[in-house]
C-alpha cells in the first residue's frame, strides 16, 4: 500500500537486513499482536466501514503502487518499483481468492500491513512502508479490511512479473532481523495536552500518509533517524525537503493555508510546486482528503520541533526578483536574459543554422531560450495564473541543493491537483548531462540561489537515480565479508586451540 515515490529509497532496508542476518545469524522470527488502544479522530463524514476504509486507503495512497497505470483494474498490482537492489513489483491486493488477498483473515491483513509478514510467513520488502503503517489503529485496520474485501472488485488475473531480486536481497526471511531491531510494536496514541487537531494531524502524517518515509533521513541500517524527524532526506535523485517548523529550512514561514493549498493542488505561488514523488502523492492522495484533515496536517507540521538544514541561512523561496508583470519583456531581467541568448546564439550560429551537432551547445542562456522561456518567460516569472510557475521565489530554484531542479528538468512534471492539471515535459532524452547542468546553473544564477552549482557529473548520478546507499553498492559482499570474517575468526580459534594442546605436557 505504498506510493512508488517512497520505495526506491525505502526498499534499501532489505539490504540492511541481509547484512544483519549474515553478521548476526538472526533467525526467522514472528511477532505477536500487541494490545493497544488508540485515539485517532475519525473523518466527520464517515459512513459505513467500507466507505471509511475507502477514505483511509486514499489517505494511505495504496493505489499509487497497487493500481496498474493505464488500466481500469484498481489494486490489481503489477506496477514496478525501481529500487537500488532491483525491480520490485506491487502485488494484487484485490479480494481475489486465487491471485489476491481474498483468503486473508482480518488478523492476516493486520499483520501484513503493520508487520510486513503475509499469512504464509513471507516477509514483505519495505517498499511497503509497514514501519509507518504499524501505527494504524485497530478500528482503521478493520475499516480498511472491510473496504478491500467488500468495496474492491476482485481481479482474477495473474501478474505478468514477480519480484526476483539477486542474492542476498532475495532472502526475504532476513527481514526478520531488521524488524527485531527497528520495528516498533506500539500503535498510535494521543499525547497528554495535545489538541484533537494536532492528534489527527500527527496520525495522518506519521501513520497513514507515512510522510517520514521520505522526509526523515535514515541511519546506516536504513531505519529512521528520529533525531532528524522530518528534517529532509535524499532518495531516488530527489530531495524530500525539510518539513519541520523551522522558518528557514522548513515550513515554519508558510501559512497553514499555503501548506493546505500545496497538498491539495501541488503548488503554492511564492513558495514552490510539487514534482516527482510529491506530485504523485498530491494526485493520488492529498487532493482527495477532507479540508479538515489537510488543515490538521498543516497545523501539526507547524508544531514539529524545528530542524535546521546545515549550511542554509536563507529560505529557499526567498531568492529571486519578483516581476510585477508576468508578460513584460522590457524588465531588467528579461532584457538581460534576451541579450545573453542573442550573444550565445551568435557564438553558435553555424551549429544553429545547420541544425547539426546540437549536443555541442552548452550555453545556458541559449538552452534556456530554446527549452524553457516560452513557458517560464524570459524573466522567469511564469504565467499569471501560475499554470507555468514562476522560477523566482521557488523552493526548487532557491534550494542549497539543486537536485530537485535537475530532476525536474530531466523528468518533467505530471500532476493532477484539486483544481487543475500540471504538465511539463522532461528533457532526459533530448539534453545531455552537460546541457542539463548548463540550464540548471543558468536558472539558479538568474532566478534562484546563485551559490547552488551543478556539474555534468552530478547530473549523470542523478539521472541514474542518485547516490546508491553503501548497502546497495556492497550487494553480495554483505554476505561474503561477514562470512569471510567468521571463517577467519574460526581459523584463528582452531589454530589457538591446536597450539595450546601441543604445549600441554604428556600424561
Amino acid at each position: 500500500m505504498s506510493r512508488r515515490r517512497l520505495t526506491a529509497r525505502h526498499a534499501v532496508l532489505s539490504a540492511a537486513v541481509a547484512c544483519l542476518g549474515a553478521a548476526l545469524g538472526i533467525a526467522h522470527a514472528a511477532f505477536p499482536e500487541v494490545a493497544h488502544e488508540a485515539a485517532a479522530p475519525r473523518p466527520a463524514s464517515s459512513g459505513d466501514a467500507v466507505a471509511r476504509g475507502a477514505y483511509l486507503a486514499t489517505a494511505a495512497d495504496c493505489a499509487a503502487c497497487h493500481t496498474p497505470a493505464g488500466e481500469n483494474a484498481p489494486f490489481a498490482g503489477g506496477n514496478v518499483i525501481d529500487s537500488p537492489m532491483g525491480k520490485i513489483y506491487a502485488t494484487n491486493i484485490t479480494p481475489s481468492k486465487k491471485y489476491g488477498i481474498g483468503n486473508w483473515s482480518q488478523a492476516d491483513f493486520a499483520r501484513a500491513v503493520r508487520e510486513g509478514v503475509t499469512p504464509g510467513g513471507q516477509h514483505l520488502y519495505p517498499a511497503m512502508p509497514y514501519d509507518s503503517y504499524r501505527e494504524i489503529t485497530d478500528t482503521d485496520i478493520a475499516d480498511l479490511y472491510a473496504y478491500f474485501m467488500k468495496g474492491v472488485k476482485p481481479v482474477e488475473k495473474a501478474m505478468a512479473h514477480k519480484t526476483e531480486l539477486s542474492f542476498p536481497f532475495s532472502q526475504r526471511w532476513l527481514m526478520s532481523g531488521w524488524n527485531m531491531l527497528f520495528l516498533k510494536q506500539d500503535r498510535f496514541k494521543a499525547k497528554n495536552g495535545e489538541s484533537a487537531q494536532i492528534t489527527r494531524g500527527r496520525y495522518l502524517t506519521d501513520a497513514l500518509a507515512h510522510c517520514g518515509t521520505c522526509h526523515t533521513p535514515r541511519n546506516a541500517m536504513m531505519a529512521n533517524d528520529n533525531g532528524s524527524y522530518l528534517g529532509g532526506a535524499a532518495f531516488g535523485g530527489w530531495i524530500a525537503p525539510n518539513i519541520t517548523s523551522d522558518k528557514v529550512s522548513g515550513v515554519g514561514a508558510w501559512s497553514d493555508q499555503e501548506i493546505v493549498d500545496f497538498l491539495r493542488n501541488g503548488s503554492t505561488p511564492g513558495k514552490g510546486v510539487a514534482a516527482g514523488a510529491m506530485a504523485e502523492a498530491v494526485e493520488h492522495s492529498f487532493r482527495h482528503l477532507q479540508p479538515d484533515d489537510l488543515q490538521a496536517i498543516a497545523v501539526y507540521l507547524k508544531s514539529v520541533p524545528a530542524k535546521t538544514t546545515p549550511g542554509q541561512d536563507r529560505a529557499a523561496f526567498a531568492y529571486g526578483e519578483e516581476q510585477s508583470n508576468h508578460y513584460d519583456f522590457d524588465t531588467r531581467m528579461a532584457g538581460r536574459v534576451s541579450r545573453e541568448i542573442r550573444a550565445g546564439e551568435a557564438a553558435k550560429a553555424p551549429v544553429i543554422k545547420d541544425r547539426a551537432s546540437y549536443e555541442t551547445i552548452d550555453d545556458g542562456a541559449v538552452l534556456y531560450g530554446a527549452t524553457c522561456a516560452s513557458c517560464h518567460q524570459l524573466a522567469g516569472s511564469g504565467t499569471k495564473d501560475n499554470y507555468y510557475p514562476s522560477l523566482v521565489h521557488s523552493t526548487a530554484t532557491g534550494s542549497i541543493d539543486p537536485n530537485n531542479l535537475v530532476m525536474t528538468i530531466l523528468e518533467g512534471v505530471h500532476r493532477q491537483g484539486a483544481n487543475d492539471h500540471a504538465m511539463m515535459r522532461g528533457f532526459k532524452d533530448d539534453l545531455n548531462d552537460a546541457q542539463v547542468a548548463a540550464i540548471a546553473n543558468f536558472v539558479t544564477s538568474h532566478y534562484g540561489n546563485p551559490d547552488a552549482k551543478v556539474t555534468a557529473e552530478q547530473v549523470t548520478v542523478l539521472r541514474d537515480g542518485g547516490e546508491k546507499p553503501l548497502i546497495a553498492r556492497l550487494g553480495a559482499w554483505l554476505i561474503i565479508l561477514p562470512a569471510a570474517g567468521g571463517l577467519a575468526v574460526l581459523a584463528l580459534l582452531v589454530r589457538w586451540y591446536r597450539r595450546r594442546k601441543l604445549r600441554q605436557p604428556l600424561a
